[in-house]
Parts: C-alpha cells; sequence; structure tokens
C-alpha cells in the first residue's frame, strides 16, 4: 500500500515538473501593480505624458463634436430654406443694382413662403450724439428694412421691439447685436436717442444675432418710409431674402436671377446662407484633423517618456529579475510582467486624460452655451491607443529583462 502511495506522489511531482507555469491575468496585474506602486512619483510623471496626449485629443474631437452639433442645430432650427438676393456682376460698366420693386416681383412666385429686403442707405452714419467726430462710424451700416425682415430670417428681437408699419413712418431704429454693444446702448424704453443722419432717431429695439443673416449684427435698421423721407434713401434693396420649403429651393433658386431683373438676369446674384454655416463645418472638421495630429505628437512624446522609464526600471531591478528567476519565473513571466507594468502605466494615464478631456470640452462648451456632444468612439479610441502605445514601449523593456540570465542579474545586484 505504501508503495503504492509513494508511486503515485512521484508521478504528480514528475506531472507538475512537466506541465507549464502559468501566470493569469489577474496574478499579471497585480504583479505590474506592485512594480509600479514602488515608484509612484516616476509612475505617475510617466503617466502624465500620455495624460497630456490623450486630453489634447479627447479635448479637440469634444469641443469639434459640440461645435458641429450646434451648427447643426442652428440648421435644423433655421432652416435651410432661405436665399439672398443681391447685385452680381455687370459686363456693361458701373455698378448694378436691384429694381426698386425686386420684393413684389420675387413674392409672385408661387412657392414662396416670405420675402422680405434690406436697402443700404449712402452716406448715413450713426452716432452717440452729434458731437463725434464724422471720421469715427465704427463702421456701423444703415439700411431701410422691410418690416417682414424678422420673420423672413428666423430673427429674434433681444430687448424692446420690432419695426412694425406705424414705427416705421418715424425717425426710430432697431439695433444689430454688435451694432448696440459698440455704441454701448442696452436700453430700449424711448429714452435713448441716436445721431443718425443728420436727425435723432429714438432706439427702440435691439437684435439676437442672426445667424443666416450675420450682416444684421453690424447695421442699424430704420424704417423703409422714414429712410426715403429724411436720409434720402433711394428705394433701390440692396438684399433680397426669400423663403421657401427646403424641397423647393433649389427650383426657386433657378428662377430668381429672371424674377428679379428679366433683362440682364446675369446681374443678380443667388446665394444660400445657410451653405456657409456648413461651410464653416468643414472647416472646423479640417481644424480638428490638424489638432489631432499634434495631439498624436504628443501621445507619441508620452510613449517614449514611458519607453524610457521601463527601460530604467529594467537596469535599476536587475536584482528582483535575477531572485525571481532563480526562484522559478520563466523568461515569459518576466516579459508578461513588464509588459503589464507599460501598458497599466499608459492606461492609468489614458484614463486621467480622457477625464480631463471630458472635462475641459464640457466646461469650453457650457461657456458657449453648446450642446455637450463627445462621441462614445472617442473614449474607445482613447483606451485602444493607450494600450497599443503602453504595448510598444513597453516591448523592448520586457524582451530585455527576460534575456536577462539569473546568475548575472544577481551578480550585477
Amino acid at each position: 500500500m505504501r508503495r503504492k502511495d509513494t508511486s503515485d506522489g512521484v508521478s504528480r511531482l514528475a506531472q507538475s515538473r512537466l506541465a507549464p507555469s502559468r501566470m493569469r491575468p489577474a496574478d499579471v496585474l497585480r504583479v505590474a501593480f506592485s512594480g509600479l506602486r514602488t515608484r509612484p512619483l516616476r509612475a505617475v510623471l510617466s503617466a502624465l505624458g500620455i495624460a497630456v496626449g490623450i486630453a489634447a485629443m479627447v479635448t479637440v474631437v469634444g469641443i469639434s463634436a459640440s461645435s458641429q452639433e450646434q451648427v447643426n442645430r442652428q440648421l435644423r432650427e433655421l432652416g435651410t430654406g432661405l436665399l439672398t438676393v443681391s447685385p452680381g456682376t455687370s459686363f456693361r460698366g458701373g455698378e448694378p443694382k436691384l429694381p426698386e420693386n425686386s420684393v413684389g416681383m420675387v413674392a409672385r412666385i408661387d412657392r414662396v413662403q416670405a420675402v422680405s429686403a434690406i436697402g443700404a442707405v449712402e452716406d448715413a452714419a450713426v452716432y452717440r450724439n452729434e458731437a463725434i467726430d464724422a471720421n469715427r462710424t465704427n463702421a456701423l451700416a444703415v439700411y431701410a428694412a422691410d418690416t417682414a425682415l424678422l420673420d423672413t430670417v428666423s430673427g429674434t428681437v433681444a430687448a424692446g421691439r420690432w419695426l412694425d408699419a406705424a414705427l416705421a413712418e418715424y425717425p426710430a431704429v432697431v439695433l444689430g447685436s454688435d451694432a448696440a454693444m459698440l455704441l454701448g446702448i442696452s436700453r430700449t424704453d424711448g429714452s435713448v436717442d441716436v445721431w443718425l443722419g443728420g436727425h435723432w432717431f429714438t432706439v427702440v429695439g435691439v437684435l439676437d444675432p442672426v445667424p443666416l443673416a450675420p450682416e444684421l449684427d453690424m447695421s442699424v435698421l430704420v424704417g423703409w418710409p422714414v429712410a426715403t423721407e429724411l436720409l434720402g434713401f433711394d428705394g433701390a434693396p440692396t438684399t433680397v431674402y426669400e423663403l421657401s420649403a427646403e424641397d423647393d429651393v433649389a427650383d426657386v433658386r433657378g428662377l430668381l436671377p429672371a424674377t428679379v431683373n428679366p433683362s440682364n438676369p446675369e446681374e443678380v446674384a443667388v446665394s444660400r446662407p445657410s451653405d456657409a454655416l456648413a461651410a464653416q463645418a468643414a472647416v472646423d472638421e479640417t481644424l480638428t484633423t490638424l489638432l489631432l495630429a499634434l495631439g498624436a505628437v504628443a501621445l507619441l512624446v508620452g510613449g517614449i517618456g514611458v519607453a524610457n522609464t521601463m527601460v530604467i526600471a529594467v537596469l535599476e531591478r536587475r536584482s528582483e529579475v535575477g531572485l525571481r528567476r532563480a526562484l522559478g519565473a520563466t523568461r515569459p513571466h518576466i516579459r508578461r510582467q513588464f509588459l503589464g507594468e507599460s501598458i497599466l502605466l499608459a492606461g492609468l494615464g489614458g484614463v486621467g486624460g480622457a477625464a480631463l478631456g471630458g472635462v475641459v470640452t464640457a466646461v469650453f462648451a457650457a461657456s458657449r452655451e453648446w450642446q455637450f456632444a463627445l462621441p462614445v468612439w472617442v473614449l474607445g479610441g482613447a483606451a485602444g491607443a493607450t494600450v497599443v502605445v503602453g504595448a510598444l514601449a513597453g516591448v523592448y523593456p520586457a524582451a530585455r529583462a527576460a534575456r536577462m540570465p539569473p546568475t548575472a542579474a544577481l551578480s550585477a545586484a
């Protein structure tokens, strides 16, 4: 009976010696974390390089996505059915003008939902009072405005009121958002006047920014009749705004030149303001690509820092490697240990960088009153990038540690 037990023990011992030793993922993680914990300051500084690169990439993508979402939201709210008609290029010399009856002619098109216009008032500037130097115009433009303008361009009033049929007959003005800021005017209770074209005009309203008609932001708007009576306005519109359904925009756009100026349609230019917003989003995407490249460079620098840290760690821990090899650790064990440390180090930097980038994006979006938009793939990409960087940075140090003979490592210590 004892002989049988002895033979079974020898058999199990032989099997245990023949079976390869394995390190479970939990063991690799524990050993890797223990290695980093012995030198916390160095680990934090190395992870910081990765964190900066990941934070830069997450912030760039997050801000770009939030900006694009803001543009898309504006387009959804404002629509893309607005067209602007303005004088084009004349081949006969001189500056072409739109006919005075342009608004009425455009309104006859069946698929037109709304139409209005503004007309530049020449040789008219606006000041807070008559004592201001005539050269200090602040680059503000004075326009005669149709009463249907705000409804056509989807504009809103920030303070006061808009021009109606009654106010358009009297010296009253509505200021664009930037014009009001430059003039230092915020009150619209009828107690503030401006000196315009040699006459006093009462400020009755201030507009919010108009995304589809940004030229209105730097403008001073007066009624069409009073501009003709007091300011010498010739009645010719400078810009005609036409609104139609999005499905009809292409057809209406083709009809506008010949409708506005049947004899010389080539002297009429038609544009779509929403295209400018879409172009802005395209420019933002190009800038995002450039900034992502800069973030990738920062990530590469961080990866080099991790590799440098791991190489130094291998040199400093030769005694540890020799002792582990002497106690039975195989080369794959040592390789996994240092490779795990490198990936864990980069991963900690990646998590910190992703969190920092998300916070910066949220703060920036809130400061601009944008909707926070951070794609999920960004976080997944950040995690994948840190794993790849950590693995590449740890390949050489891990291989060098694994090739180290136990006797040489112990004697070097």
